[in-house]
């Protein structure tokens, strides 16, 4: 009676092992790309030498095994399956994580490469503008929360992937604002804060609506099956706590960090009161080279003593 009840595309294993050998040719074709970029183009392109550092390289592992872990077995099969919540997961990551890392752990060199000069470059000037940006991002945040979408593309098939590369998409729109490795793409400090507190607004809006709601909200996540004995209603509020505090609270701890290295820099160096444990010799004798004891001496000695009266 129980898998009677159960809807036929719902497997009452959510654990069972499922490949995705699309994941692993795009995970394959991205590290073998960034290879060939900086073992064949680097040298050739990049200017005195400096092809990558060690920075970018931990970035862009990072970046890539967070997109294998968002696009694999077990992650991928339970937020399509089971569980909206770990369906939210999958979107930050994809939304929020990898795309600055992607920007983070690209070269100057190779990102100029990349866009060019000409119609691309233009092309890509005018997405990421901030307002062009910031409504793209936003609007595809409240755009895949609509129930149809969510049913729609649940279900599998073009459509979801499709859902999943239009987030990554505009997550590097946006974050180019923040990140890119071409200075002119980048805002000021205030215009960062500003940028990113605007944004930290709109994921409240499904945040709260899937906190709040009664009954279920997605219909495909109203199975009979449920992981971790989690309910419908439960699954939706988890939700929407973790959009609220991945998407507005991360925005806010990238404002907090981008006001302390703006305005913060240094403060703590001006306000000490502790000493250097050099001497300064230069404000003494003005010069840079050591005070010598024999010097002191023959300063010493030009001195006439005090006349007694």
């Amino acid at each position: 009676m129980l898998i009677a009840a159960i809807a036929p595309t719902t497997n009452t294993d959510p654990w069972r092992w499922q490949p995705h050998p699309e994941v692993w040719m795009l995970v394959i074709g991205l590290v073998a790309a960034f290879i060939y970029a900086v073992r064949v183009l680097g040298p050739q392109v990049a200017p005195e030498g400096k092809v990558i550092s060690r920075k970018q390289i931990s970035l862009f592992v990072l970046m890539i095994s967070l997109l294998w872990l968002a696009s694999d077995w077990p992650m991928h099969d339970i937020a399509e399956e089971y569980l909206y919540s770990v369906h939210m997961v999958q979107h930050m990551v994809l939304s929020y994580f990898i795309p600055p890392l992607a920007l983070l752990a690209t070269p100057e060199w190779l990102f100029r490469l990349l866009i060019g000069e000409g119609r691309v470059y233009k092309v890509v000037r005018f997405l990421t503008r901030p307002a062009v940006a910031a409504i793209a991002f936003n609007g595809v945040v409240l755009i895949t929360h609509i129930p149809q979408v969510v049913n729609r593309s649940a279900a599998g098939g073009p459509l979801h992937y499709s859902i999943h590369v239009l987030v990554v998409t505009v997550g590097l729109m946006f974050w180019m604002g923040i990140c890119s490795p071409a200075r002119e793409f980048q805002l000021s400090y205030g215009g960062k804060m500003i940028y990113l507190f605007s944004t930290s607004l709109i994921p409240t809006i499904p945040a709260g609506w899937l906190t709040f709601a009664e009954g279920a909200v997605y219909k495909h996540y109203d199975t009979n099956v449920r992981v971790w004995g989690m309910s419908v209603l439960s699954d939706q509020q988890a939700a929407g706590g973790i959009m609220k505090l991945g998407g507005s609270q991360f925005m806010w701890v990238l404002i907090i960090f981008i006001f302390s290295r703006r305005f913060m820099r240094g403060f703590y160096k001006q306000q000490s009161y502790a000493h250097d444990s050099t001497m300064p010799d230069n404000e003494i004798v003005g010069t840079d080279q050591p005070l010598m004891y024999s010097e002191v001496e023959k300063a010493f000695e030009r001195v006439k003593p005090p006349v007694e009266d």
